[in-house]
């Protein structure tokens, strides 16, 4: 296989991993599901896009910018949407992305619905590898902070949390504010590595996608989203050779993940030092324990 398409798949998997990371925080940790960050993503790409082509900005202020376009608009989506209950919230955000998609469409600034091309290609591995790498470390010492376990508390009983004094509402907009930069960073990223942009690559799709790789990786495992975006990504490439099949077969694949593993790759675990210390004295000890269990060569 190619080095410059095992580069390719790579960098995808790390354009994802970013948008996931977000989608991680606001669906696994703080327990409200979102089928719009495909909006996220279309905001923040063609946002950094302008700041690059139209004003001649220099690529990480741009990134940045999109990242802030994104969690402004998400800040006035959460004012109006995350009081609601139940499913209502899913589906209002599903409404935003595909409100997102059609007004690109009919912006004519923008190229519409034709696209705009000659974006700049500034997106490359190393730079995607230091930002996934810098926003992993950022989240995981988000979670362990008290904001964190805020959220997490959130997920778990809302109304619990309200009683101890948790703000239940703010911790829900800061949690999709930051999702919605994550997103926005992702949406640049993409921008730049493809050199063009389509509102229809931002489609309900998209946003289905992101959601599938968290609750694939494992809700509430930073771990897990990693690995999610990694092997959904690549899957549907390394699956290429069976030409039309190869969707078919990813979508089988997921499914009995989800069917034999509903918790999903990780279940809530992570990779630290900590955890694989423990799991190396577990084996260990399990080793050592083997041959008490065995009398006369066989099991008691």
């Amino acid at each position: 296989m190619d080095l410059y398409y095992i580069q390719g798949i790579l960098l995808l998997a790390g354009i994802n991993l970013m948008a996931v990371l977000g989608l991680s925080l606001l669906t696994g940790f703080t327990g409200l599901f979102s089928f719009g960050h495909a909006g996220f993503m279309a905001i923040g790409g063609y946002a950094s896009a302008m700041m690059t082509v139209k004003y001649g900005w220099p690529f990480i202020p741009a990134l940045l910018m999109g990242a802030l376009a994104a969690a402004l608009v998400s800040a006035i989506i959460g004012k109006l949407t995350l009081n609601l209950k139940g499913d209502y919230f899913c589906i209002a955000t599903l409404g935003f992305g595909e409100a997102i998609r059609l007004v690109l469409d009919n912006v004519q600034y923008f190229g519409g619905a034709r696209g705009w091309p000659g974006i700049p290609n500034y997106t490359n591995l190393t730079n995607v590898v230091i930002i996934n790498v810098v926003a992993v470390i950022i989240l995981a010492n988000l979670i362990r902070s008290r904001h964190g376990r805020n959220m997490i508390a959130v997920r778990e009983e809302e109304l619990a949390s309200q009683i101890v004094g948790i703000n239940v509402f703010k911790y829900k907009l800061i949690s999709l504010m930051i999702s919605a930069a994550y997103a926005g960073i992702a949406g640049g990223l993409m921008a730049h590595y493809m050199t063009f942009l389509q509102p229809k690559m931002f489609s309900l799709v998209k946003s289905t996608e992101l959601t599938i790789i968290v609750i694939f990786g494992g809700l509430g495992s930073i771990s897990g989203s990693v690995l999610g975006a990694l092997v959904l990504t690549s899957l549907p490439e390394i699956l290429r050779s069976f030409s039309n099949w190869r969707l078919v077969i990813y979508g089988l694949s997921v499914i009995i993940i989800m069917i034999s593993r509903p918790e999903g790759l990780m279940g809530g675990y992570e990779f630290t030092p900590s955890s694989m210390k423990r799991l190396l004295t577990r084996l260990k000890n399990k080793r050592e324990d083997l041959p008490s269990q065995m009398e006369g060569g066989k099991p008691l």
